[in-house]
């Protein structure tokens, strides 16, 4: 959750770097809700940003998957039936 939180942060500051919104609160929450792809759609980005913000939706899909898969991994291997080799 950490590692998402940081990414998030860091796209949100990409956007505020930029001056894509007027805020910094405004651009960690359109952060957070292109990353979740969520897309509430209250907070658009001017067009030549459209691009970038799909882009991180498609990283948070990507990331989010990565970490149901190390999840699921981790858990797997916590819960091996006893005398299990695999």
């Amino acid at each position: 959750m950490v590692s998402h939180v940081l990414q998030v942060l860091c796209w949100g500051a990409l956007y505020g770097a930029a001056g894509v919104f007027n805020d910094l609160m405004s651009c960690a929450y359109f952060s957070m809700v292109t990353y979740t792809t969520v897309g509430y759609g209250d907070l658009v980005p001017p067009e030549r940003w459209r691009m970038t913000a799909g882009v991180e939706g498609l990283t948070g899909i990507l990331m989010c998957g990565w970490s149901t898969a190390f999840f699921f991994t981790v858990v797997s291997r916590l819960h091996r039936p006893i005398g299990s080799e695999h």
